[in-house]
């Protein structure tokens, strides 16, 4: 998984999960995470997903995936059912974050979060000089295509997880193609957090 060819959250990802988890990944897209963790590391993988070409390529890879909206079938989990939960690059997406991140870290141990930080200098640099809405590699879309309809930065997030009780146990921050060590909410193009609750 230490491939120049795999995405850089996905080896982020990857190399957080341990062996034989249970694993469930809403807007699993078509695999290409739960693929590698099942095949190396033999985790019991579930995966939620909207798209139906998506499902199909999560189906010819041997991955369970169900058909549903990840804001309306969490309930139907039962408590500390999963030892990861993760919601990469979707939450951007979900109108109802709070219900989201509580009902997965209510079903799994680890919450592991990832999304494009709009504090990025680049995006400031747009909105800022150029009077546009941003687009760079980890928010690609204009304005009136883009499934995302909230713009968080790093530190929002964390403030969220503060306000929230929720605790933060990792953060990596990642540029183009190496991990981000200073300023992150400045120079990292996405993040990637692993929570816990509160009082674990």
């Amino acid at each position: 998984m230490a491939s120049e060819d795999i995405r850089l959250d996905h080896r982020i990802i990857y190399s957080i999960i341990g062996p034989e988890s249970r694993v469930l990944d809403l807007g699993c897209g078509e695999g290409d995470l739960l693929y590698p963790l099942v095949r190396d590391k033999q985790v019991r993988a579930q995966g939620i997903e909207l798209d139906d070409k998506a499902i199909q390529e999560c189906v010819k890879k041997g991955l369970s995936v169900f058909h549903d909206d990840i804001e309306h079938s969490l309930r139907e989990y039962p408590d500390n059912c999963f030892d990861y939960v993760i919601l990469n690059q979707s939450m951007q997406e979900v109108k109802n974050v709070d219900f989201v991140i509580h009902e997965a870290l209510r079903i799994g141990s680890r919450v592991i979060v990832g999304f494009p930080n709009f504090a990025f200098i680049r995006s400031r640099f747009m909105l800022f000089f150029r009077g546009k809405a941003p687009i760079t590699k980890s928010l690609p879309y204009t304005w009136f295509d883009t499934p995302n309809v909230r713009f968080l930065s790093i530190d929002d997030f964390r403030d969220f997880c503060t306000e929230k009780n929720i605790r933060i146990i990792e953060a990596h921050y990642l540029g183009e193609r190496r991990i981000v060590h200073f300023w992150p909410n400045l120079l990292a193009l996405n993040a990637i957090f692993v929570l816990t609750k509160g009082n674990a």
